[in-house]
Order: structure tokens, then sequence, then C-alpha cells
């Protein structure tokens, strides 16, 4: 608003200096004049533009004016355009310039538009106001300069003491409005403002405003105001501030962040959550740091930073810590607990680097810190047993073959608290080389087909538990090792019909530590010791295979079923590898008889295992299947294609034979299947493996076929389904983007609704959108929803003990909306083994156009909690909420 009014004045300076050169205007519709460049020293008080009242230049018309008379003072930095509909009235008596209707006047961005416009030049102001007709009060003055607008009822500006009058102000600074009955401009740096009103509303009746008598204003800078008092819907409310501060400048501000006061934890008393300082540091990046203490000693720290530099990268970093105190001190049952979590995502524009990529997802800390979070915001990330961590960074050589790549990678499991990390892995690959291509790298013989790649892999394996993370015990038991691996491969074409690809690989291990095992007579048991040095095997394997493809089709000739196709692909594979693990063997006794020997290798403990062992010499079987139809169009007159349908994606069948073993030549029968019904609605994915060999007592298997052939070892089944009103409306086309929004049943997270941290001072919601007015239409007897179903089912069978279901899970979540603004989220999932409900979560949302009520619900379980949540949804008046919630409860006895 500031920024308007200075530019008002400003541009309403220029106008009237340039003026008051002229004695004769003609009347028109349309004028172009010339407009004097700024400079600071045409406004003073002694330039002798004013003083000289004989000047000659003053009794000539303005078109004799030569402007080169005036440098190097001023100079003519562009035109000035006014314009009015009806008429433009000059006045030489009472020395006045009156537009009218539609007036309009423009300089470079700056545009000032009225119904009535006058220059007085005798008495040095402009007054500027709109037309009143059969529709009331039209045409206010308009002032908008670049992106920024301001209306008011009417101006008034006087050039000589540089004061001015406006009524009726109406501007827009970000997402704030500020309506101002009579403002007063004392100087540059000053201006007073009466009964003034803010808000975020852009309704032409407010939802709601922060009303106050006066209010001082410093252009660029702040605004300071007196007693203010909420109104919601025109009403008065008893909530008043003695006197408030709202910073103007256009660029992020640091300042301190309100905390909230939390009663609703029993075991931790009272408190406040998220009070703290938010820093802008630079327009790069920004920190903010928040703090949580509670009267039972419990108390927490949050850093979370942002930081962008555009075309190049952005990211976010945050740390959170947490000392949780339980139970009484003295009591068996009190006791302490410091949780962190540290989480950093980084990502790099595609156009920063072509051939290099760095991005950074990190998700690490405690095992125990989402489900012991005092942030309510984390009861959802409390079913999550697992963080993942990765840093990657990969670089393409221009003009070679080669390409690299360095990851460091973490993955934690929080029920077992066993921590797994790479740091680094470094990977080289080259791609496949053909080195007997033809000219311009043309292949058409299995020579020319012969092509090699390469790919060396390198890791540093670190294994540990939550209590040894970030210690130096979890470097003890690390291990460091590197992998070669090349393969060549051809194909040829055998017998019209069939493909037949040879192929050789080698492969070399290098290791950088060892084990050695020992007796100890003593204790009677074998003592593994490992030992840091390089040792290193080599391995190879060569195969062949034979595949084809066999098409098969049905044709009908009756109704729109056209024909249905089965595509069968087998393939027969042969391949050998010797037995590499025989020539590095060692033995050790394990027991007081001297006769009783245990073997291993020096590598069984290494990050790559020991090299394989027995010699394979085995034909591998393989059977693809797919199911394909062909269905003519409703109509049989229209244009239409004929439409093709998958009836069955895959179904497929592998094993394999071993020729060179001595017993259980055969390997289990793997198979899968898959298809999508109902228009893709429906996706069903079934495997399993099934046993040719029978098992003795004790679960082993023997050398002694099924009676039944084959029994079944294990199977899964998953079934998804995904369905909405809007696929139910027969006169409602598809939408392809209806299910963009991720509600599906794999993404719990999006079907409960907007996300809300009903803690977050600054009131961020994902999904709101801002500070917009939804258009609201009645449903009648139409309501929106979607529901998404995941069926989940595993059965087992070890041959002694009858086969049993291990998981047999139903969840489902989804949407209803109870109006165009009410919407109600869901979210939750049947046990049928155990008759018992998983975790569920409700959420309860209200678009109240520039306010949000959110209301999240956990019913039952371990977690089971609320939250409540009503506020304002631009961030300028986010500390204006209320916000309750009840954290999950804890046993104090």
């Amino acid at each position: 608003m500031q920024t308007n009014l200075s530019y008002i004045l400003l541009f309403c300076s220029f106008f009237f200096i340039k003026i008051s050169f002229a004695q004769d205007i003609k009347t028109s519709k349309k004028t172009e004049v010339p407009l004097i460049k700024k400079d600071t020293s045409i406004f003073k008080k002694k330039d002798s533009l004013f003083n000289v009242k004989k000047d000659s230049l003053l009794l000539k018309n303005i078109d004799t004016i030569s402007m080169d008379s005036l440098k190097p003072k001023e100079t003519i930095e562009d035109m000035i355009t006014h314009i009015a509909k009806d008429y433009t009235i000059q006045n030489a008596k009472e020395k006045t310039v009156t537009l009218y209707n539609e007036a309009n006047i423009t300089y470079t961005d700056i545009d000032l538009k009225a119904g009535i416009i006058v220059i007085d030049y005798k008495k040095n102001t402009l007054f500027a106001k709109g037309i009143k007709d059969s529709t009331g009060y039209v045409q206010r003055p308009v002032f908008k300069q670049g992106n920024e607008e301001s209306e008011q009822d009417s101006m008034i500006y006087n050039f000589k003491t540089k004061r001015a009058l406006i009524y009726g102000l109406k501007t827009k600074q970000g997402e704030m409005f500020t309506y101002g009955e009579k403002t007063k401009r004392v100087n540059d740096s000053t201006v007073y403002i009466r009964n003034i009103r803010f808000t975020t509303s852009d309704k032409k009746v407010p939802d709601y405003y922060i009303a106050t008598d006066k209010a001082k204003l410093v252009p660029g800078k702040k605004i300071i105001v007196g007693v203010s008092n909420l109104v919601l819907a025109d009403v008065p409310t008893p909530l008043f501030l003695p006197f408030a501060y709202f910073p103007m400048t256009e660029t992020s501000v640091s300042g301190f962040l309100i905390p909230s006061f939390d009663t609703g934890s029993s075991d931790r008393g009272i408190g406040f959550q998220n009070g703290g300082y938010y820093f802008a540091m630079s327009d790069y990046a920004d920190l903010t740091v928040l703090g949580d203490v509670y009267s039972n000693g419990t108390w927490g720290a949050r850093v979370t930073s942002n930081y962008k530099k555009r075309y190049r990268f952005n990211g976010t970093f945050s740390f959170n810590y947490e000392n949780i105190i339980t139970g009484i001190r003295g009591f068996d049952d009190y006791s302490k607990a410091n949780n962190f979590n540290i989480r950093w995502s980084h990502n790099q524009d595609a156009k920063a680097s072509p051939n290099s990529r760095f991005t950074a997802s990190v998700n690490l800390g405690s095992s125990s810190f989402f489900k012991e979070s005092l942030n309510q915001y984390n009861v959802s990330q409390s079913q999550n047993n697992t963080f993942n961590s990765s840093i990657n960074y990969s670089k393409t050589f221009v003009d070679t073959p080669f390409n690299m790549a360095i990851t460091a990678s973490h993955q934690q499991n929080t029920n077992t608290e066993s921590i797994t990390m790479t740091l680094p892995s470094v990977s080289l690959n080259m791609n496949r080389l053909y080195p007997f291509a033809g000219k311009d790298g043309i292949k058409k013989t299995p020579i020319q087909k012969l092509g090699f790649n390469y790919n060396m892999l390198g890791q540093y394996l670190i294994n540990t538990t939550d209590d040894e993370f970030f210690t130096s015990k979890m470097f003890e038991t690390a291990r460091a090792g590197m992998q070669h691996k090349t393969s060549t491969n051809t194909n040829i074409k055998a017998f019209k019909y069939f493909t037949l690809s040879p192929s050789a690989n080698y492969e070399e291990t290098w290791q950088f530590d060892y084990i050695n095992k020992e007796y100890d007579v003593t204790d009677n048991v074998v003592v593994t010791d490992t030992l840091r040095g390089f040792k290193t095997y080599r391995e190879y394997n060569m195969g062949v295979s034979l595949s084809t493809n066999i098409y098969g089709t049905f044709n009908f000739t009756k109704g729109r079923l056209k024909a249905i196709r089965h595509t069968f692909r087998p393939s027969i594979s042969y391949s050998y590898r010797p037995d590499f693990k025989d020539k590095y063997i060692k033995e050790v006794q394990q027991s007081a008889l001297a006769t009783d020997l245990l073997e291993y290798t020096v590598f069984d403990q290494g990050i790559y295992g020991a090299p394989s062992s027995g010699l394979s010499n085995s034909i591998g079987i393989s059977l693809n299947n797919v199911l394909e139809a062909k269905v003519a169009p409703k109509d049989p007159d229209s244009d239409e294609e004929d439409e093709k349908i998958t009836l069955l994606n895959n179904l497929n069948f592998s094993s394999s034979y071993n020729i060179a073993a001595d017993s259980l030549r055969w390997s289990t029968v793997s198979f899968s299947a898959g298809t999508r019904l109902f228009k893709d609605k429906l996706a069903l994915n079934f495997n399993g493996s099934l046993d040719p060999y029978q098992v003795n007592d004790d679960g082993v298997r023997i050398d002694k076929f099924n009676p039944n052939i084959f029994r079944l070892t294990n199977a899964n089944l998953t079934a998804n389904y995904s369905i909405s009103s809007k696929d139910l409306s027969k006169n409602e086309k598809d939408n392809p983007n209806d299910n963009k929004n991720g509600n599906g049943a794999n993404n719990p997270t999006d079907t409960m609704g907007a996300n809300i941290d009903p803690t977050n001072p600054q009131g961020r919601r994902e999904n709101s959108q801002q500070n917009k007015t939804s258009k609201t239409e009645l449903y009648q007897s139409t309501i929106p929803w979607s529901i998404n179903l995941v069926y989940s089912a595993n059965y087992s069978n070890n041959g002694v003990d009858p086969g049993s279901i291990g998981i047999h899970t139903l969840g489902f979540s989804g949407n209803l909306e109870l109006s165009p603004k009410w919407k109600v989220g869901y979210s939750s999932g049947y046990d049928v083994k155990n008759g018992a409900f998983s975790f569920s979560r409700f959420n309860f949302t209200r678009d109240l156009d520039s306010w949000q009520f959110n209301f999240n619900w956990v019913p039952f379980g371990s977690v089971s909690s609320y939250t409540f949540f009503i506020g304002v949804k631009s961030s300028t008046l986010s500390d204006l909420k209320w916000d309750k919630n009840k954290p999950p409860d804890r046993t104090l006895f």
C-alpha cells in the first residue's frame, strides 16, 4: 500500500509540473505530452523554474518550448498519455485541467484511472474521484504500478506541501487487504490512517478483519496500529490487542514465532509448543528454530532450513531433538529418553548440469522417535517400520561409454533397531560396446552383434544398532570390497522362427577383510577372528538360450467380441558354472573329537560372500503367456476402431534341472499371474512356488517325488480396487486427471485429505489452496465419494505342519464430500486372521473460504488421539488460530 501511495504522489508531481508550462490545451479525447525525467532538483522550493517570474518561456505556447533549454537538469524520459471518454477541458482562467468519464493517465508502467481527474496548478493540487450514476458510485480512482494496485474513493494531493488526503483506500500487499477510511500523508516517511481494517479475505464483505481506529505507516517498512479488535462477519468479538506491528516489506523478515499453549498431555503436564524465531538469512535460504517445553521437564527443539537457487537446486533440511521424561522422579516407572531425527531433501535442476546430478533424500534417527514424538503431526508416521536414506551423485563422461555413480545409503528397522549403511557405494559402468559392428554401426551378423560391457562396484558396509549408531563401535564390524563384472553376448536367428542367444560372464571379487577360525581347546568352541587384508577370488559362467514366440488367434463371428489372441513365449536355456568354492575350503576342528571338522572359507563373512559352491550344469525352462481380446465398438455404424483389451497381463512358469547334481535335480516351479479388470479399476496379482519333492519329518527335502506331483509351498494374492462416484456417472466423461492426486490405496496420506500440523504456528496445510474462495453449488442427490480397497493374503506350507494363512488383511480408504466445502477422509483396515481393526484415522475438513477447519481423529489403538484446528489460511496472519490436541494415552503406573 505504501509503495502504491508513494508512486501516486510522485506521479502526480510529474504531471502537475508538466501541465504548469501550458497556456493553451486543446479540447480532445487523447493527448500525448513529454514528461520530464525524475530529478529531485525540480521539487526544491528555490528551483529557478518557479522563482523567475519574468521568464519568457512561460509566456509562449508549450509547443514552442525547446527541451534542450532545460538540460542538463531535466531530460525527457517517456511520453505521458491522458485519455477521457467524454471530454478534456482546460480552463486558462482558473488554470485547471479536467478529464471526465473513464479518465486515464499513463506513464511508463504507471496507470491512474478515475471517473474524474482535476488538475489545479493554481492551487498546486490534483484531485481524483469517481462518478455517481443510477447504479451508485462507480469509476473509483484505481492506481496501478507494476503488479501492485490500490483503489480509493477519492484523493487530493498538494504539490507544494507534498501532502495528500485519500478517502476510502483499498489496497493489497501480498495476501493482505487493507481498507482505510481516511489517509493523511504528512511527508515521505509518515502516513496516518484512520478507521483501518486488515484482512486476507478477498470478498466484498470480508469474512473477518482486524479493526483499529488509527495507524501509522512508514512506507516500505512497517505499520504500527493502536488498540485492535477482531471482527467476524461484521460482528465484533471480545478479542482485543493493545497494539500491533505489521512488517510491510516485500522480502522475508526475521521475527519471533508465538508458541501454542498445550494442556492435552496428562503425563507431561502443561506446556508450550512451537515457540521460536524465524531467521530470514537471504533471498536463497531461511532458518526456523522452534522449541517445546512442558512442566514435567520434557522439552524438544527443531531446526528447519529451506534453500533454493533458481535453475540450480532446492532443498529442505531439518533436525529434531526431544528429551522425553515419563513418570515421576523417584518412582519405578520413571524413565528418560533422548530421541532425534534428521531429514534432508535436495534436488538439482536438470538444467544446472546435464552430465551430472546430485540428489539427497535422508531420513534417519532414533527408532522410537515417531512413536514417542511430542508433536501430534507425527502420529501417522508411527506406523512406518523403516527409515530409508539415499545420497546420490552421478556423472556421465561425455564422448566415452563410461558413467559413474556414488551413493551413500541407509536402511533402518524401527522394530529390531538394526541399521545397515553403505558409506559409500561406488559404481563405474561401461555401456555395451560392439567392436565388430559394420560401418555406421550396422549389426547384421552374429559377430557384428557381439557386445561387451563392464561394471565395477565398490562398497563399504556397516551393520550396527541404535545404541552404537554414531559411535566408534559401528565401524568395528564394517566390511569393504569390490566386484568387477564383464559379460558378452550375441544372438543368432535359427530355423527361421527361433532366436539363439549365447552368453559368457566373468566376475572377480576383491575383499579387504577376511576371517580365520581356530579351535579353543579350553572352552571347546570355535573362535572366529576378523582380519584386515586383501583377498580375491574369481568366477565365470557361460550359457545359451533358445526362444521363440507362438501366436494363436480364436475368431468369433457373433457379438462384439471379434477375436482372442494367445501369445505364448517358451524359452529353454543351458548354463554351466564350475565349483569355485572347493579350492578355497579350509577345515578346523570343532569339538573334542579330532575327526569332527568344520569346513569354511576366508570369504564366508565378506561383503559379497563366498565363491559359488558345487558344480552347476543346469537346463532352465520358462513359459510366458499373454491373452488379449479385440472388441468392436458399441455402435456398429460408427467410425471408431476396434478396442484392444488385455485379459491376462502375464501367466509365467519357470523351473530348472541340474544335470550335475546327484539328487534333488529339479528346482521348485515358480509361477506368477496378473491382470487388470473393470477398466483397470481392479488389479489382481498372484504368485507362488510348487515343490516336486517330499520332505522328511524335520522339513528337509528328500530325493523323492510327491505323490500329487507338486506341493504348494507358498502363495501370495493381492488385489487393489479403486472406484468413485464419477465412475458410476453415465453422463460425465472420464477425466484422466481424476486420480492424479494419489488417492489410491498405496497412498494413505493423501486419502486422509489435507495434512495439517495442529501445532504449527505458520498453519501450513499441504493440500489447501491458500486463500481461494470455492464456488458452492448444491450437490442435490449426488454426493462425490471415492473408495480404495486393498486385499492381501499369504499362504505357506512347509510339508510337515498343515498349510496356514500368515497374512489376511483388507485395507480401505477414501473421501466423502458432504458438500462442496465439507469433506470427510478415512483410512483403516481389518485383519481377518486376528479379527481386529488396524490403524484407523478419520479427517473432517471444512473450507471456510479465508479460514480452514480441520479435525483429525484416531479413535482407538496405542496411538488414539485427536487434533482440532481452526485458523486463517494465509501465512500472513497464521497466528490467528485456535488448536487443541489430545496426545496418545500413556500409562503412568
